[in-house]
């Protein structure tokens, strides 16, 4: 990305990609900008370094599609989060069908059945305390648990969180302040 590109807006930067006429950089710094953050986002959903780095692609590729809807006076990063919510929340319920059908189906095709749980080196972590508080917040229900992940870990404001989730500032800061009150009781 080349400095002309880091030092715009993300405003700007939109406008730009919209036109086409940069060969791609805007959407490239766009990118380069904001995938960090994606990625832990997903990530803390997910639990999947691989899985998380695939729905950041899936994440940019659909929010690229969707540009020209995208409202400049707005945040991106909200709405960046906002779509890769949305890659999230697609691909636990692929999950959910695909270990359904694992349920259902005959055991010969089981194993045709793709199998995505958490690989071995989740399972080896030994911090009892991080163990403990991520399983709590797997525990939050998704209602509480996206705003404290996107005002607590990803550091958006209670505005940008409330746009990204389609909720008022206030009721951010409620979920957030429920979430972190049940993660006090649940890992005391």
């Amino acid at each position: 990305m080349s400095r002309a590109y880091a030092a715009l807006p993300d405003g700007d930067l939109v406008v730009l990609a919209r036109a086409g006429e940069d060969g791609g950089h805007a959407y490239a710094a766009i990118v380069a900008r904001h995938k960090d953050a994606l990625y832990r986002l997903i990530l803390a959903h997910v639990r999947d370094a691989d899985e998380a780095l695939d729905l950041v692609q899936d994440s940019f590729v659909a929010a690229h599609a969707a540009l020209g809807r995208f409202d400049t006076a707005r945040s991106l990063r909200a709405w960046l989060s906002r779509i890769a919510l949305n890659k999230c929340r697609d691909w636990a319920r692929r999950r959910r069908v695909r270990a359904m059908l694992a349920r259902v189906l005959p055991i010969e095709t089981a194993a045709a059945v793709a199998d995505d749980r958490v690989g071995s080196e989740t399972e080896a972590i030994d911090r009892e305390s991080l163990t403990r508080t991520l399983a709590a917040l797997d525990a939050l229900p998704e209602g509480l648990r996206a705003p404290l992940i996107l005002c607590a870990i990803e550091g958006l404001s209670q505005s940008e969180a409330a746009e990204a989730l389609g909720l008022s500032a206030k009721a951010i800061e409620l979920r957030v302040r429920r979430a972190r009150a049940a993660l006090r009781d649940a890992t005391a």
